[in-house]
Parts: C-alpha cells; structure tokens; sequence
C-alpha cells in the first residue's frame, strides 16, 4: 500500500492541504483513502440517533449502513488505541493513503507550515520529513524540496512521484 503523510503542528495548514491534494490526485484519475489521528476525544455520531444508542449500550462495534455509504465506528472500552499498521490494515485497496498526523510514525511526510503560528519546523530534527509546504518558504533554508503551502498541483507532483505513480 502506497502511503504519505501530512504532519505540522496546530493550525499549520494540514486539514486544508490533506482536502487539496486529495482533490488534485482523485481529479487525476488515483483513488485515495485517508487516516486522521486526533489527539483528543471526538464523537462521529449523534446524541439520541439508533446508532449512538446501540454504542451507549455497550456494543463493541456498530455498523450502519445505507445505498451511500457505509460507516464502522469501534469503541475501544478501554482497549489500546490501534496502532497505525493496524488501522491501514482496515482499507479497501486504493492507489495511494494520505494520512494527516502521526508524526511519530516513520512513513514519508510532507511538514505543512504556517509562520504565524510561531512553532518551529519539525523537519530539521525528522528525517521522515521529505518536503515543507509553508506560508514563508522563500524565507527558510532546509536540506530537502521546499514549497509554497498553496501549490497544490507541486505537492501532488511531489507526492505521486514519491510514491511511484
């Protein structure tokens, strides 16, 4: 399975630039999955829908399902959080996953960087970090590809050429 990531710190420029380049290599004609880390607790589902209520029962796993589209939601109830080898594991067959996060994890990265959220590069210090894609990349100096947070068609360039398509 070919894979990339998008890291950065908060407020980066990561969400926005994971939705770009996932228009810009499905408008290509590659299909592509995503994978989300959050670092905080998040609800897919809604307070008193049947499916929230099956979850707030007990149940394990919960499944729904309609004409467009299915969704799994698992809850953990104390288990360990999955690794991501065992979330990718989970994916129907596509061209290539972009994760967003997992920063510790050793797959390829592109850095996504805002300057004015104060926070330094990652890169420097991670060499899982190929490129930045930053709001002031005429102004940094680094050993690997820089570009500008908002050429999209570059970064996808980059990406696909990265992972071989």
């Amino acid at each position: 399975m070919r894979l990339y990531g998008v890291t950065g710190w908060k407020n980066s420029g990561k969400t926005g630039l994971m939705e770009r380049l996932v228009a810009e290599i499905t408008a290509r004609g590659h299909s592509v999955s995503t994978v989300k880390h959050a670092h905080h607790s998040f609800d897919v589902d809604q307070k008193g829908r049947d499916s929230y209520r099956h979850r707030d029962a007990g149940a394990r796993q919960v499944l729904l399902a309609s004409r467009n589209r299915t969704a799994l939601m698992t809850e953990l109830r104390g288990a360990p959080e999955p690794t991501l080898d065992d979330l990718l594991a989970q994916l129907a067959p596509v061209d290539l996953v972009l994760v967003e996060g997992y920063k510790r994890d050793r797959h390829p990265k592109i850095e996504a960087h805002r300057a004015e959220t104060g926070q330094p590069l990652i890169a420097p210090e991670d060499a899982t970090i190929r490129a930045v894609a930053s709001d002031s990349a005429a102004t940094l100096s680094l050993d690997r590809p820089l570009f500008d947070l908002d050429d999209t068609a570059a970064l996808a360039d980059f990406v696909l050429r990265e992972v071989g398509l």
